[in-house]
């Protein structure tokens, strides 16, 4: 399966306010539930309930609750990695991707049995695959680097580091293993970016 190319720093969010601003409460509804409930034991009426709207609305906008938890997830890890001021042609990109993905688990429920319910790897690995393509567009690399590859490889590396350090008793900071992950991503790379 080939994998998300979307742009790193856009977001496909919709223009007209009023969608917006029921995506906004569909996604605020799921991030209430989930703080009482495992995603799992979550329908898509307790969601429509919690966000005051009717399931037809619901179904207007997301297919299922898993789509709402990738919009809801992949928007909150781009705000997380924009406040960070993540992107890809700065020092130690890997290490704050890494940071910033520590700290979205850390903060998404940071309980490893609600983590291990909810697929956020579909949220959160295309946007880290997203900015490592952009970065590829900005710092053009020979034409046979397989930058497609490179980029789903550091994308699960990353993530996979970050749940694995999660769901570890007694965890070092995340800074520590930022540290660990970069080093480890490091050598994948072809070409690592100077900075601007």
């Amino acid at each position: 399966m080939e994998p998300a190319t979307q742009a790193a720093p856009c977001s496909n969010q919709p223009t007209d306010p009023r969608i917006r601003r029921t995506r906004q409460m569909l996604q605020g509804a799921l991030v209430n539930l989930l703080t009482r409930k495992h995603f799992n034991d979550i329908s898509i009426s307790d969601i429509a309930a919690q966000a005051g709207v009717n399931r037809a609305t619901f179904y207007l906008h997301y297919t299922d609750k898993h789509a709402l938890l990738q919009a809801m997830t992949e928007s909150r890890f781009r705000e997380l990695l924009d406040r960070r001021g993540v992107v890809f042609s700065c020092e130690g990109v890997f290490r704050s991707l890494a940071l910033g993905v520590c700290d979205f688990l850390s903060q998404t429920g940071g309980c490893p049995e609600q983590l291990a319910s909810m697929p956020l790897e579909t949220s959160i690995i295309p946007v880290v695959e997203g900015m490592i393509l952009h970065g590829f567009q900005e710092h053009p690399v020979p034409p046979e680097t397989p930058t497609t590859l490179i980029a789903a490889t550091v994308a699960w590396a990353i993530f996979g580091a970050a749940k694995q350090w999660i769901q570890t008793p007694n965890r070092p900071p995340a800074e520590e293993v930022a540290a660990t992950i970069e080093t480890l991503v490091k050598p994948i790379f072809p070409v690592i970016p100077e900075a601007h």
